[in-house]
């Protein structure tokens, strides 16, 4: 599996990409679990009041979280971009500019997934 992290702002973000021969978390939503590839990442936005605050720039935000939707990629390429994409997406519902989003990608060395 792979970390692809973003940060900006002071705070990160960090989600999953689930390589082929990997078996991604089954939820309600889930992909088809023939998915060579799944991206799971928490979805947010900032709210007036109530939510979690978090530091941002020096200021607090409220941010509120949905569900992670977890989406399926043919590709590893897709998917890589696909993740690059939504977590750049997430930092500008907070107010940080995604050109400002520094992003890794790393190899998780946690065997937290079971071979399919």
């Amino acid at each position: 599996m792979l970390l692809i992290r973003g940060e900006a702002g002071g705070t990160t973000l960090t989600g999953t990409l689930y390589e082929r021969g990997e078996r991604a978390p089954r939820f309600k939503g889930a992909p088809d679990e023939d998915a060579p590839y799944v991206w799971v990442c928490d979805e947010f936005y900032q709210v007036e009041s109530g939510g979690t605050v978090q530091k941002v720039n020096g200021e607090e935000v409220n941010v509120a979280f949905e569900s992670p939707m977890p989406r399926g990629f043919d590709t590893k390429e897709q998917a890589t971009e696909a993740a690059r994409e939504h977590v750049r997406t997430q930092f500008a519902r907070i107010g940080v500019d995604p050109e400002d989003v520094e992003l890794t990608v790393e190899k998780s060395e946690t065997e937290a997934a079971e071979p399919r």
